[in-house]
């Protein structure tokens, strides 16, 4: 049986791949996902689907876990490094985000996204990893 962290590292390496089909596996049927562009929930697959396909024609996302842990209500956290370009190539957003999920039957069924109360320089941050801190 696939842990939490298996699901999600498949998750985000089929995203960041842009294999949307992969991506989908992972998920819940009736799976809640953040709108991060226009806010708000899409629900469902097919939605998640849409959504990304729309998503993926104006900027190039790229979201890489840093650290994964449990918090108080058995939820998976996530430190991501999230990096947004344009359809051009220049950088957008450069930034640690926390995603929050809910697995439900070893699939996801709900994400938030939460912005890092102490979003440091991405270089610090690295550093900071380096020192063991994963």
């Amino acid at each position: 049986m696939s842990t939490a962290r298996d699901v999600l590292t498949a998750a985000y390496k089929a995203f960041n791949e842009r294999d949307i089909e992969r991506a989908l596996g992972t998920m819940h049927p009736d799976v809640d996902w953040p709108n991060g562009m226009e806010g708000g929930y899409v629900h469902g697959q097919e939605a998640v689907r849409d959504y990304w396909t729309r998503q993926w024609g104006l900027i190039d996302p790229h979201v890489e876990p840093q650290r994964f842990s449990t918090d108080n209500t058995g939820r998976t956290v996530v430190d991501v490094h999230q990096v947004v370009r344009d359809r051009e190539g220049r950088v957008l957003t450069d930034q640690m985000l926390q995603h929050i999920y809910v697995i439900q039957d070893g699939l996801i069924r709900k994400m938030e996204i939460r912005k890092r109360s102490s979003n440091v320089h991405v270089g610090r941050h690295q550093e900071r990893y380096k020192e063991g801190e994963r």
